[in-house]
């Protein structure tokens, strides 16, 4: 960005961050309009009614220092420090990942299992920012929630998150895995695990966010293959466990559910025809 001591208008600054952005981002002209509207501490549509206006020396610093970040491949949420998810806006920091649009089929799925009225108990494992459980919890304030994460600094925002959204029914617990609930039974256990291979490409791609959120062992399924092993001793008898999973694993986790005694299993195409998420019931008594 260029620095002067002369304003540079709202127009030509959006237009060089966009052009800088292109590179990183298939929304380049969106994320410029983010960081310039947070340079100057007001709305995106403040940038729209005042184009001519201009930026002083400290605003053009602050958002050549986030344009930098976003080129050295930080999120655009960590920037911002929120994301949207189910309509909800949630903090996001660096020890979580970002919450994407297709973990939302989960929530989905989990709410389709879920009467409206139930004062059912439900589990999300490895909450991260707690997106999954406070999406389940605003839709069904009957239902308890309790949400797992093994990374104290992760659960801190699922905390934070809680309390902005004023939730009493999410329970927020340190743990690995199921370990913190081993003498409990839920009638819904939902999970986004880590499930990239440890060398996958993909990785690099992703490295801005905790690499423990993401990778799995050899070929992703480790997590799986535990939560597969584990959850089968702590779900009520008709209850239902849902997992989401690379677009070409869920032949995979089929058989990793099939060998662990699971039943009734279904995959489910996320909103861009990927299969995403697998559901499956305990082995009848």
């Amino acid at each position: 960005m260029p620095s002067t001591a002369e304003p540079v208008s709202i127009d030509a600054v959006l237009a060089t961050a966009a052009n800088r952005l292109a590179s990183v981002s298939d929304s380049a002209r969106l994320d410029a309009e983010i960081l310039v509207a947070r340079s100057i501490n007001m709305p995106r549509s403040y940038l729209f009614a005042h184009p001519e206006e201009g930026l002083d020396t400290v605003a053009i610093e602050r958002l050549t220092e986030t344009i930098d970040r976003r080129l050295n491949g930080e999120p655009m949420a960590y920037i911002t420090g929120v994301k949207e998810f189910w309509s909800l806006e949630l903090l996001v920091t660096s020890a979580t990942l970002v919450p994407r649009p297709e973990t939302e089929l989960l929530v989905d799925l989990a709410l389709r299992e879920i009467p409206r009225g139930a004062d059912w108990q439900i589990l999300d494992l490895g909450t991260g920012s707690g997106a999954i459980a406070v999406a389940i919890a605003k839709e069904r304030p009957c239902s308890d929630v309790t949400a797992i994460d093994a990374s104290g600094e992760a659960l801190a925002v699922a905390m934070q998150n809680v309390r902005r959204l004023d939730l009493p029914n999410v329970s927020c617990i340190e743990g690995d895995w199921t370990t913190p609930v081993t003498d409990r039974s839920f009638r819904v256990i939902v999970s986004n695990p880590p499930y990239v291979g440890d060398s996958d490409s993909a990785l690099e791609e992703l490295r801005a966010e905790p690499g423990v959120a993401l990778a799995s062992g050899p070929d992703g399924l480790d997590a799986i293959r535990r939560l597969a092993h584990d959850c089968s001793s702590i779900i009520d008898a008709d209850g239902l466990l849902i997992l989401e999973h690379g677009n070409e694993q869920q032949l995979a986790v089929a058989d990793i559910l099939e060998s662990n005694g699971w039943r009734d299993i279904a995959c489910f195409d996320d909103y861009a025809g990927h299969p995403r998420v697998t559901t499956a019931r305990p082995r009848a008594s």
